[in-house]
């Protein structure tokens, strides 16, 4: 299928929209080098499933390091900051034969939304941008050297099962690879078609890997690699569907973008660098989940059949163990309709087959999908109620009764995950069930909590001790703020009180990891809100001492920031985590926070900016404003909102969403 055009310059000017200049805050390259965050600056656009730039040698597990100048190729895609080997790499270009070295002339190099940009040592000029499915790279050529690409069909960041390809004309190859997901668990498949925009001859036509030559008089290459987890034909399709625009209209198209994306959220006040930190941080919760379904709502179960729907967009990439704790709550927020497909995707996948990682049939690299059931329970509490919970309940119900129970985090997390199924049961109005799982949830919590956590010892501070996930007895101790009145009822406020502050003055909290980056909010139910403005400021804006990493403890603390405007962005250690980092960022630089995910309910802290305005898709405005601070450390007096007090701290997700003004008085 094509379109011509003229009926693309009517879609463009259809779809036009004014919108602000946020994306000039983005800085694509912080957190890009070495193992402080692990994030790339690719060509990617919103939910796309498409993120290409080069991988460099070595690389991070993003592919790209800005450190390293050298480059082994450029491909296609790649995850935003998860762990083990990460995930994608595919289909990788070099504009050089593999026995010459690759280096990026690092003062040529530019990245913002849409678009990436360098100049190798060969003099080979490399531009990058991207649609949803389909990479657009152009290259061109210095005198005297004749084009010529490189092509590796078979690379990844993870092992490759199975990699096949053919020449289809003489500007176009298809095929497919298969390749193993995220720290080797599962699989996934993409059909690709590569289409050039001059002819080539097919040269060193290997198994995996070919050359293209051009010619002597071509100086100028364009490849566009389309995708799809169903055909080379629907990966050939996206290609064909744009083949009316330019480069440069492409990426202006993803710029666009990008700029309606982050023109919902709109700031006063603050310096450059938490404005470059804020928008940065937005822009990176909006590169996953990816949409995959094909043009006529086709999308491959995780069972290996294709299904057919009308009624969603279905989609796939997903880190829950992280991104359920921050980037799905925005989302909720930010992204309702959206949302409502990614809930929905969810379900089905809990009808066509979930594992709590990656199965053997996805449609793009992925890596884990445990608390589902807390990231759906956390959509319909916040108004996104057209949920076919019934489809995929069976498949939840088998979910819960093989829960991870072999230490005493996943006894904490699990105790999390049969929370929410109870209340999902309540909803469907299966009360035995939801019976069932409360008192397992509150009688799993209760034997852990008093066991493991409650009574302090010095083993506490022990990275992993008693088999614990990348964490300690302190950073889990807080990890069930479902119960946080049992803790009181046990322990006592005040004792709980005097046991957290302990906890955050002897640098026991770790921001680097996802286990406890709720826990600064807990003063607010403690009855300490000062303390969690002055921990949420600090861990924005300021150095902190900190003496883990992800796995151990640090031979000596890391004294710095956890959040920088710097290719080092993150703390040591700190992956960004599929935009879990990033959104926990977001919030907290606005002032509220979901400490617990399924509530509707938000914690309030100080805003970093003077202004805030979030332009809510139902047609609503929220300004949060700032009176009488006059420096940051100074503490919130009151808050109120559309003119009612809020005396304790607290604001709902409805309140949020009827829209007004947010008042945070200082004096």
């Amino acid at each position: 299928m094509k379109r011509n055009s003229s009926f693309l310059l009517f879609w463009l000017l259809c779809t036009a929209v004014a919108v602000g200049q946020n994306t000039k805050y983005v800085n694509l390259f912080m957190g890009t080098s070495g193992d402080n965050g692990q994030v790339a600056p690719g060509a990617a656009v919103p939910f796309g499933m498409v993120c290409v730039c080069p991988d460099n040698d070595p690389r991070s597990h993003a592919g790209y390091d800005y450190a390293v100048t050298k480059v082994s190729g450029i491909s296609v895609n790649r995850l935003s900051g998860v762990g083990c080997s990460g995930g994608g790499g595919n289909l990788q270009v070099r504009p050089v034969a593999p026995s010459e070295e690759l280096h990026i002339r690092k003062s040529r190099e530019k990245a913002v939304p849409g678009y990436y940009a360098t100049v190798f040592t060969n003099g080979v000029k490399a531009e990058m941008t991207a649609t949803q499915a389909m990479a657009v790279e152009r290259y061109k050529f210095p005198i005297g050297m004749p084009a010529g690409l490189w092509i590796d069909f078979a690379s990844t960041f993870e092992d490759v099962a199975t990699c096949e390809y053919k020449r289809i004309s003489d500007t176009c190859i298809e095929g497919y690879v298969q390749a193993k997901n995220v720290c080797g668990h599962g699989r996934y498949k993409l059909y690709f078609s590569l289409n050039t925009d001059q002819p080539f001859q097919l040269q060193e036509n290997k198994a995996t890997t070919a050359c293209l030559t051009f010619g002597k008089r071509v100086k100028r290459v364009e490849v566009r690699i389309g995708l799809s987890a169903l055909s080379a034909e629907l990966a050939g399709w996206e290609c064909s569907r744009w083949e009316g625009l330019t480069f440069d209209e492409l990426r202006g198209q993803a710029n666009r973008a990008w700029e309606k994306q982050l023109a919902m959220i709109d700031l006063k006040g603050g310096k450059k660098d938490d404005r470059t930190i804020f928008y940065t941080s937005l822009y990176r919760t909006y590169l996953s989940p990816a949409d995959v379904s094909s043009p006529d709502g086709a999308y491959l179960g995780t069972d290996g059949k294709v299904y057919v729907t009308e009624d969603f967009r279905y989609y796939s990439n997903w880190s829950l163990w992280d991104t359920f704790r921050t980037k799905f709550p925005l989302l909720v927020l930010t992204e309702p309709k959206k949302m409502r497909d990614m809930a929905t995707s969810l379900i089905h996948l809990y009808a066509t087959g979930k594992k709590d990682w990656s199965t053997g049939f996805e449609s793009t690299p992925t890596v884990r999908t445990e608390h589902a059931v807390i990231l759906l329970l956390d959509a319909y509490r916040k108004g996104i109620t057209d949920l076919d919970f019934r489809k995929g309940y069976a498949g939840m119900k088998e979910e819960m009764e093989r829960l991870p129970m072999r230490s005493p985090d996943q006894k904490m997390e699990s105790a999390y995950d049969l929370w929410a199924m109870a209340q999902i049961s309540e909803i469907l109005d299966e009360k035995g069930d939801s019976e069932r799982y409360s008192q397992r949830s509150i009688a799993l919590f209760e034997e852990t909590w008093k066991k493991e956590f409650m009574q302090v010892t010095p083993a506490f501070g022990v990275m992993k001790n008693n088999g614990l996930y990348q964490g300690t007895r302190w950073q889990y101790r807080w990890a069930a703020p479902q119960y946080i009145d049992k803790m009181i009822e046990w322990v006592g406020k005040d004792s709980l009180l005097s046991q957290l502050t302990y906890f955050f003055d002897n640098h026991l909290y770790n921001q680097g990891n996802e286990p406890d980056i709720h826990v600064p909010y807990l003063f607010n139910r403690f009855g300490a809100p000062a303390k969690t403005q002055q921990l949420v400021r600090s861990l924005l804006t300021e150095s902190m001492v900190h003496k883990y990493g992800g796995n151990s403890e640090f031979t000596t603390p890391y004294v710095g920031k956890a959040f920088k405007n710097d290719p080092m962005g993150y703390s040591p250690e700190m992956d960004e985590d599929d935009g879990t980092m990033s959104a926990w960022y977001v919030f907290g630089a606005m002032g509220f926070y979901p400490l617990l995910v399924g509530d509707a309910y938000y914690e309030l802290t100080s805003p970093l900016f003077d202004s805030i305005t979030l332009h809510l898709l139902n047609g609503n405005t929220l300004a949060i404003l700032v009176q009488g601070r006059k420096k940051r450390s100074d503490f919130i007096k009151n808050a109120h909102f559309n003119g009612a007090l809020l005396d304790d701290y607290r604001i709902s997700h409805t309140d949020l969403l009827q829209g007004g003004e947010l008042v945070f008085s200082y004096r």
